[in-house]
């Protein structure tokens, strides 16, 4: 076997331990170990399983500053987002203690059988929510703890009672393996089967390849590029008994500035946009990389604001030599398009670190060229100036699915604000009002998601409570005699505070 090593992101040069490669044996023999585990854990009580969510989240905790030190240096990123991101990698964790122990994921259903009904009678029917079965969970760059070996994907699935394979991000190998060590350590003192947790690493295509063509394999969870998440749901709809990828990939975010809204504070919005744009170098799924904005009162305030506050913005550090590489590449090939002009660049930065970047041009120019709407990862955004509504509807109207979309608007634009919403609602999964895209809370009511590309299935969340839906699946029970039933489906089922809804009505 073979042995690779991180990179420090800042140096790009390789450092820390060096880790072993897994192959096709380690895939074969996680997938086993997640297979032969999935009906002692699916098993488990809703207690048990909040419970050993919890301590994954103690585990975690206990790692205490290697963690952040290690994260530091594979990610580039700065102490005080990591450790905001283990907070919110805890807070994931316990969200999805509370679902468990609440069951109303379960959808319990009963519908008393009817013996005296005309013309025909109806059977006694009962339906729950059971896991699908083994989940491979792939690690994300761009956030290390947060949607990675423990993060929402891993959690959601330990959830719903799905086993999980996590296959390492390359990009932070050392960072995985603290956190698969932590998890490892719930599994073992909960005393779970081993295999509800396995861990793979490598930076091989193939790895990845194998662990979703296992037949094993019930679903997969990934957060990446358009390119990896596509190429994941090509080969998991190719194998014999396909399965789903939830695959969370591309999305530009659009940003409404509304007309009077840029009156009364335009240059305050540009400053306030740069903020947002560059937090993390720009490394977020849920970046402002589109401005759209009808051509009036504000907009150039705006503009000034904004292009001052890019052309003082330091270079920081990409995640990786490779994203820094595809951030001036993509960079460069917008500043070379027709129509388009770019109004500011930041300290320019060398080696790992890249620079803000803000370009301009017009509807016309952005409805005739759609490569201006792909994404670029990083601090990377293009203002797009419209002569009047119909304008903004055409350019909305012609965008591909997205995260999310802002408005920033006043009272005074709520006229206009009506008429674009039911187009948004169309194109993206959150839509927020006089905020910024980035930062998604980890609550019941979020949705991190949206139409392709943004998502490979828009009917899904990635974060957030309703994250456990995509890793259940219904069963129905016909005339099925009450000592055979699950517990939680029997008519003396009492105290354990699942929801029922019995002959259509809810009962708590």
């Amino acid at each position: 076997m073979t042995e690779f090593r991180s990179i420090d992101a800042a140096t790009g040069q390789a450092s820390g331990p060096a880790y072993t490669v897994d192959g096709l044996a380690q895939v074969e023999a996680a997938c086993a170990a997640a297979d032969a585990a999935f009906d002692a854990y699916r098993a488990t009580t809703r207690e048990a399983r909040a419970a050993f969510l919890e301590t994954i989240a103690d585990e975690i905790l206990a790692l205490g500053d290697d963690l952040i030190v290690a994260a530091m240096r594979e990610s580039g990123l700065p102490r005080a987002r990591l450790e905001g991101e283990r907070g919110r990698t805890m807070g994931q964790l316990r969200l999805f203690a509370g679902v468990v122990r609440a069951g109303a994921w379960q959808q319990l259903r009963i519908d008393p059988a009817l013996p005296d009904r005309a013309p025909l009678p109806r059977p006694d029917l009962r339906l729950r929510m059971i896991p699908v079965g083994p989940v491979a969970v792939f690690g994300a760059s761009n956030f290390p703890l947060a949607f990675s070996t423990a993060g929402g994907d891993t959690a959601s699935a330990l959830a719903a009672g799905c086993p999980v394979v996590v296959k390492g991000h390359p990009a932070h190998p050392e960072t995985g393996a603290l956190v698969a060590s932590a998890i490892a350590k719930a599994v073992a003192a909960c005393g779970l089967p081993a295999g509800v947790f396995g861990h793979l690493v490598g930076p091989s295509n193939e790895l990845g390849a194998a662990l979703v063509t296992d037949p094993r394999i019930a679903a997969v969870g990934f957060t990446g590029s358009r390119a990896g998440g596509l190429a994941l749901a090509n080969l998991a709809a190719s194998r014999p008994v396909p399965i789903p990828v939830y695959a969370e990939m591309s999305s530009i975010n659009p940003v409404l500035l509304m007309p009077e809204a840029l009156k009364a504070r335009g240059a305050a919005l540009g400053t306030a946009f740069v903020g947002s744009l560059t937090m993390g170098a720009g490394q977020f799924c849920t970046n402002p990389g589109l401005l759209l904005a009808i051509e009036g009162e504000g907009l150039d305030a705006f503009v000034a604001a904004a292009t001052g506050a890019v052309a003082q913005a330091p270079a920081q550090t990409m995640l990786t030599t490779g994203i820094g590489n595809a951030y001036r590449s993509g960079t460069a090939a917008l500043a070379g398009a027709d129509g388009v002009e770019q109004l500011a660049a930041g300290e320019p930065g060398e080696g790992t670190a890249c620079g803000a970047i803000l370009f301009q041009t017009t509807a016309a120019a952005f409805l005739a060229n759609p490569a201006l709407a792909h994404e670029v990862f990083g601090a990377s955004s293009i203002l797009v100036r419209c002569a009047d509504a119909a304008e903004l509807t055409a350019v909305l109207k012609g965008l591909e699915g997205q995260l999310t979309a802002t408005l920033h608007m006043d009272e005074a634009d709520a006229d206009l604000a009506a008429t674009v919403l039911p187009v948004l609602e169309r194109k993206v999964g959150r839509i927020l009002a006089n905020g910024w895209p980035t930062g998604v809370e980890v609550c019941h009511a979020m949705v991190h998601g949206g139409p392709f590309p943004a998502t490979s299935d828009p009917r899904t969340t990635s974060v957030g409570s309703m994250a456990i839906d995509r890793f259940l699946r219904p069963v129905s029970y016909q005339n099925i005699a009450p000592a055979l039933l699950p517990a939680e489906l029997r008519d003396d089922a009492r105290g354990d505070g699942a929801p029922r809804l019995i002959d259509g009505v809810l009962t708590l």
